[in-house]
């Protein structure tokens, strides 16, 4: 089996032809190479990819040459509209990281003071991709502020900086800001990057003493969903063996991940055929491919590197099948379609981060701004199909809270394969979770999602909302946060009569 598999990423890697059907693991035709269909995925966001910037520039000396310095600075970006708080008052953030345990890695991060109270759980949000950068989500979800377009900046009234001390990340190295000037310090798995954040975390608490005793929170959505539980258990690891500054890990929150890809794979057409993308002919055509997808799978978790690369492309092919189906709907929403042959349009983002003001300020020099890494994200391919669910049953018994939740309008991590993959988790409380209540989230009376509790474990698919909740809901997301971090989001309410999680 490993033999054949060899084969077949060389034949891929010298043709990039499409794969016809073998009967020894059934690979469905239409298979496509990982580095290609990372590619195809970013550019689907309007996402102008970069390749990793060779030549630092200034951003070099701004990071410092010392391993493990973390270097910062006060930042008041250009262009802000009146409306909100000082920004000197708050104390907005800035800067690189010098990885210790890399050849020449820089990690850059920029860190909001809560708008309400200093004493605000700190929240670090980790954007998915593989390889997508931090600034995503701060101007388009959860940040402080909006990008105009005029390329300005208005206050975000439902940013999570007002209910928590927020931390953005570019990583793993080689995203957004973050950088490397050797191809040896690109990450490939979930140990190199939770082993990198960890390392980033015990300098940010150094740094910044005030805020090393208020409760610690992870976030973040899409393939974070890999990266959450790792740093979770990272994190956890490190404050169970002494190391270094003991961080407050209260719990992890993951929006529409990927997680457990065994179980979630096969949902997509389980979903496709409920939302009525798919019909019941499709649905079966389909899903004689998971067979196949399983078992790579199961060949990865076992033998690795080659067999997860294959594994990626088996089941990738399912998702690709039903896009096939339903041509220019928006996998991210399927309440809509893809304007053009795009789907979503962050540009402006990009020609913002792009002006010399805004470089200034942040300090990052005139190194290129890598917003979707197509280098990242293939060097990460082999990662793609690991199950980080394992991890975290340890988690809950030491009481670590976890949160799931999901846009019930999202394909490609949708609501329904992360609730299988949730109610399927083994651990002590499993049984009275599955048998807990469902229960309506209320923002402002209205409910905006149905969640089910038990202990520290809680599932909320949310209403209205697609692949990224705190973009599509923002007012709910923050209620979502805010109720989460005070342990007040499983508050007693009726049950849901309708409905199924």
């Amino acid at each position: 089996m490993a033999a054949f598999f060899f084969a077949l990423l060389l034949f891929f890697g010298v043709s990039g032809a499409a794969l016809m059907v073998n009967e020894e693991v059934g690979l469905p035709e239409g298979a496509s190479f990982p580095a290609l269909q990372a590619e195809r995925l970013i550019r689907a966001l309007n996402l102008v990819p970069k390749e990793i910037c060779a030549d630092a520039g200034s951003a070099a000396a701004a990071a410092g040459d010392g391993a493990g310095r973390l270097v910062e600075k006060r930042v008041r970006f250009p262009g802000l509209s009146g409306g909100g708080p000082s920004v000197e008052e708050l104390g907005h953030h800035a800067g690189y990281y010098r990885l210790p345990h890399s050849h020449a890695a820089r990690m850059f991060y920029l860190f909001f003071e809560s708008r309400h109270n200093k004493k605000d759980p700190v929240v670090i949000w980790l954007t998915g991709g593989p390889g997508c950068s931090g600034e995503l989500a701060l101007f388009y979800e959860n940040g402080p502020f909006s990008v105009t377009e005029h390329m300005s900046l208005t206050w975000n009234d439902f940013g999570w900086d007002k209910a928590s001390n927020l931390l953005y990340v570019d990583q793993p190295t080689g995203t957004g800001f973050s950088y490397t000037t050797d191809d040896g310090d690109i990450r490939h798995d979930e140990n190199g990057v939770s082993n990198d954040l960890y390392d980033f975390l015990q300098e940010f608490f150094k740094e910044h003493p005030e805020y090393a005793t208020n409760d610690f929170y992870i976030t973040g959505e899409s393939y974070a969903g890999h990266y959450i539980p790792a740093l979770a258990s990272r994190v956890h690891q490190g404050n169970k063996a002494g190391e270094g500054i003991y961080i407050n890990l209260k719990g992890f929150a993951i929006g529409n991940g990927l997680t457990d890809p065994a179980i979630q794979y096969k949902a997509y057409t389980d979903y496709a055929l409920d939302t009525g993308l798919i019909q019941k002919h499709d649905y079966e055509r389909i899903n004689k491919i998971y067979p196949a997808c399983e078992l790579a799978i199961k060949l990865c978790g076992t033998s690795g590197n080659t067999s997860c690369l294959v594994s990626h492309m088996v089941c990738n092919s399912i998702f690709n099948s039903i896009m096939k189906i339903i041509g220019k709907t928006n996998y991210y929403d399927i309440r809509k379609q893809c304007e053009g042959k795009l789907c979503y349009d962050f540009s402006n983002m990009e020609k913002f981060l792009n002006q010399h003001s805004v470089r200034d300020a942040l300090g990052v020099g005139d190194i290129d701004f890598v917003s979707c890494s197509p280098t990242v994200s293939e060097a990460m391919m082999k990662d793609w199909m690991r199950n980080l669910e394992v991890g975290i049953p340890a988690l809950l018994e030491d009481g670590i809270k976890l949160l799931v939740y999901a846009g019930e309008y999202d394909l490609i991590c949708n609501w329904l394969g992360n609730s299988r993959w949730v109610h399927s988790m083994e651990w002590s409380g499993q049984q009275d979770f599955v048998s807990s209540p469902e229960v309506p989230f209320l923002v402002d009376g209205a409910e905006s999602g149905v969640l089910k509790s038990h202990g520290p474990l809680s599932f909320l698919k949310v209403h209205d909302a697609g692949h990224m909740v705190p973009m599509d809901q923002p007012k709910a997301a923050l209620e979502m946060l805010r109720k989460w971090t005070h342990g007040e989001l499983a508050a007693s309410s009726k049950p849901v009569l309708h409905g199924a999680l």
